[in-house]
């Protein structure tokens, strides 16, 4: 990865739990977890988080987002409108699907309201509907040119962070065991992320019952912090 200062600054800034795109309000299925008990400590956070990153996040998530911002980095519309529909419609529950509808509006409209961004791709941006997360990350990342390796790093990272947000606001986990969690996932993204920057269209797969399940069995839990 070859980042420049300003560029790496940028890139911090998108993975920063401050930018306000309302990550924080969601957990993936994670508090449905916990309320069945299949989470209930910082081991099996741990290995709940670690599993969904690997079988899904890393294999549908970062993979559709790398296309996206190649389709960003060509001004290729046509594949920009196809990546982000596939995003859009392979979501495995409602609150997924409006999850990152939500996401990828508030990200167009930060981006539109800081101002500094290319006119033409804010144009194109804003003629995609629905927006997913992805896409909007995706052409922040090519605005700001930073590189598409460092971007997957990022994202893969404030996802992972986000999860372990919201285990320590779901069960009895402190912020030690908040960081030894973080700390034993990040050591799986280099791998992770070299392995979606070669990962062939065929490959891409959110085949994850158990995920999709909790996904869905969340919209009608009784009691909820999260939003998904």
């Amino acid at each position: 990865m070859n980042l420049t200062d300003l560029s790496l600054l940028r890139l911090l800034q998108l993975a920063s739990p401050m930018l306000p795109v309302g990550a924080y309000s969601y957990s993936q299925g994670l508090e449905w977890a916990v309320d069945q008990r299949i989470v209930h400590d910082r081991d099996s956070a741990r290995v709940w988080i670690g599993d969904v990153l690997q079988f899904n996040v890393a294999r549908f998530e970062a993979p559709l987002l790398l296309r996206l911002y190649r389709a960003w980095e060509h001004d290729d519309f046509v594949q920009l409108a196809h990546w982000n529909e596939v995003f859009c419609t392979s979501r495995e529950a409602a609150e997924l699907r409006a999850e990152t509808e939500q996401m990828g509006y508030s990200m167009r409209r930060l981006m539109q309201e800081m101002g500094g961004f290319d006119a033409a791709r804010l144009d194109q941006l804003s003629r995609l509907e629905p927006l997913s997360f992805p896409a909007a990350f995706g052409c922040a990342a090519v605005c700001w040119n930073i590189p598409p390796e460092a971007m997957v790093s990022a994202y893969l990272w404030a996802w992972v962070e986000n999860q372990v947000s919201a285990a320590m606001k779901s069960i009895p986990v402190g912020q030690v065991a908040g960081q030894q969690i973080l700390a034993e996932i990040a050591a799986q993204l280099p791998q992770l992320v070299n392995a979606v920057m070669v990962m062939a269209d065929d490959e891409i797969s959110n085949y994850g019952p158990m995920f999709a399940i909790a996904c869905s069995r969340h919209e009608t839990q009784y009691s909820r912090l999260f939003r998904s």
